[in-house]
């Protein structure tokens, strides 16, 4: 099951523990849901999976810990595709945009571009449809596919996050809100979660139950998550920094700005190196493009210019993806379009 699933594994450090976390999804409806199907969080178990320097296996990296298992990195990558998040990807760039439906053939071609066989495509699909997620009609001897209201509502919602991030510096007045959230030792299930729902709301961890973030009006955002998790000993605060420390060092301590810009340095490089001469080309490089660029709204929490270094790259990373996305997109719908036209004949 794990090799069919995207997964998100990061060195970071959360209420004081460091630790490899392998993000995955937890059962529940949460307000934050969007996140999740667009980092492919869309089982039904958790599974966290922790290393810490010192333990019995800390003779190995977390990386050869993990990648034989999961295929993963610890620097919040994947090394292998995940047929189901490419399947997410290609639905909400061609599907949702073009009528809402599509036939088996197109997504299985769409998919196989990317090395998924058509084995692991068609299954992708199926596990959309056992969850309700795709709904099926029959076409004669071939089968057409239509995003249910469900699964347009969250396609929609995330990409109204992807497609804009990282463009505009958000305005700040220099005031955060802080929040307080207890939690017992022994709860690390609900310390994850709550983890990674106030990071999607953009929070960073100060730890020992220490959260920040420079928008005060998320406040009811963090309510929301807070309430779902079941934590209730929480306290929040509006406060400004004062003369003693430097923001940016907070800012970093809180977020790990340093993997968030290996990550922005990473996807500038191979923004760079992907080929593109024809219209199949072009719809190939607009997925990859896009299937890179999804994580950034989870792992950056888009601070304001006073808090990064003269040198982040994020606004640059943002000016690359959207320069790239325009210049495929008509090329890519096209042969969307086109390889849907030829199979309703």
């Amino acid at each position: 099951m794990l090799e069919d699933c995207d997964v998100s594994v990061e060195a970071v450090t959360l209420l004081g523990d460091p630790f490899v976390l392998l993000r995955w999804p937890f059962h529940s409806e949460l307000s934050f849901h969007s996140s999740l199907i667009y980092h492919d969080l869309i089982n039904e178990n958790n599974l966290f999976v922790e290393y810490k320097p010192g333990s019995a296996d800390s003779s190995k990296s977390a990386d050869e810990l993990l990648a034989p298992v999961l295929g993963a990195k610890k620097n919040g990558t994947a090394t292998a595709k995940s047929s189901r998040g490419l399947l997410l990807t290609l639905l909400g760039e061609f599907v949702l945009s073009n009528g809402g439906s599509a036939w088996t053939q197109t997504i299985v071609e769409g998919l196989g571009m990317h090395g998924v066989e058509e084995k692991a495509a068609r299954q992708a699909i199926s596990r959309l449809a056992e969850r309700d997620w795709l709904r099926k009609d029959k076409v004669g001897r071939r089968t057409r596919w239509t995003l249910s209201p469900e699964l347009q509502g969250l396609l929609e919602d995330g990409a109204a996050r992807i497609y804009g991030f990282g463009l505009e510096a958000p305005a700040w007045n220099g005031e955060w809100l802080l929040l307080s959230a207890s939690l017992p030792e022994r709860d690390r299930k609900v310390r994850y979660q709550l983890a990674s729902g106030l990071n999607w709301a953009g929070f960073g961890s100060l730890g020992q139950g220490w959260w920040i973030s420079t928008r005060p009006e998320r406040e009811a955002e963090a309510m929301r998550v807070l309430a779902e998790t079941g934590v209730k000993n929480v306290h929040s605060f509006t406060a400004t920094h004062g003369t003693m420390g430097d923001p940016l060092q907070l800012a970093e301590r809180a977020w790990d700005l340093s993997l968030v810009r290996s990550q922005y340095e990473q996807f500038l490089r191979q923004a760079d190196e992907l080929a593109t001469s024809s219209e199949s080309q072009h719809a190939h490089a607009l997925i990859q493009l896009l299937h890179s660029w999804r994580r950034f709204p989870f792992l950056d929490p888009d601070l304001p210019p006073a808090l990064l270094p003269a040198d982040w790259p994020g606004h640059q990373a943002a000016l690359r993806y959207h320069e790239l996305n325009q210049r495929w997109s008509s090329s890519a719908h096209r042969w969307w379009n086109q390889s849907e036209e030829l199979l309703s004949k």
